[in-house]
């Protein structure tokens, strides 16, 4: 491919995923030009030991190889999550047979402050909205409680214990299973149960 082909093919891609805003958040396509920024916050061991596919250490190579593979399957959305401009991690789905998987990462200065949740909580709305899903999957490692704790505020039911390969780790590790159908999601709405999205 040739350096207009690459920028063509890019633009394409992202125009075919939304740009997802909540109160303090905006959740878009990554770009390549997020790659330094992307490296630089990856590249820590403790948000890599806790994700299924993110190895150790990250690089900008690493940032390169995972912009240019997202978002090329049907109902797949993978986001960066900025704040005020500045990338803070990522969010995304990706299809399974079953329905779909969501996953998020933040950089480890944005912890604690309600950005994965947020941030979830949007993408939980376009995955059954836009995207058509009935029904959603997550999973946490036991070890991550933080993690659980966000998919338990989106609504999320636990459903058991699994081993999952971590790239980082070069091994398995046990990590809780949750699932998350579209009426429920709606019933948690309509109560009030979570914050309706921007």
């Amino acid at each position: 491919m040739t350096l207009l082909e690459d920028v063509v093919e890019e633009t394409r891609r992202e125009r075919r995923i939304a740009v997802l805003a909540t109160e303090r958040l905006i959740l878009r396509a990554p770009r390549h030009e997020d790659v330094k920024a992307l490296a630089a916050l990856v590249n820590d061991r403790s948000i890599a030991v806790n994700t299924a596919r993110v190895p150790h250490p990250y690089d900008e190579g690493d940032a390169k190889q995972f912009i240019d593979a997202v978002n090329k399957r049907d109902r797949e959305a993978c986001f960066v999550i900025t704040l005020d401009g500045a990338l803070i991690g990522g969010c995304g789905i990706v299809p399974r047979e079953d329905g779909g998987e969501i996953g998020y990462w933040l950089g480890v200065p944005y912890w604690g402050h309600g950005f994965a949740t947020e941030a979830a909580r949007a993408a939980i709305d376009h995955a059954f909205g836009s995207l058509g899903y009935e029904t959603l999957h997550s999973s946490a490692r036991v070890s991550n409680p933080a993690s659980r704790r966000v998919l338990e505020k989106c609504g999320f039911q636990w459903t058991g214990v699994r081993l999952a390969r971590i790239r980082a780790i070069y091994s398995a590790a046990p990590t809780d299973c949750f699932r998350l159908d579209r009426g429920l999601w709606a019933s948690l709405k309509a109560w009030g149960r979570v914050k309706h999205t921007a």
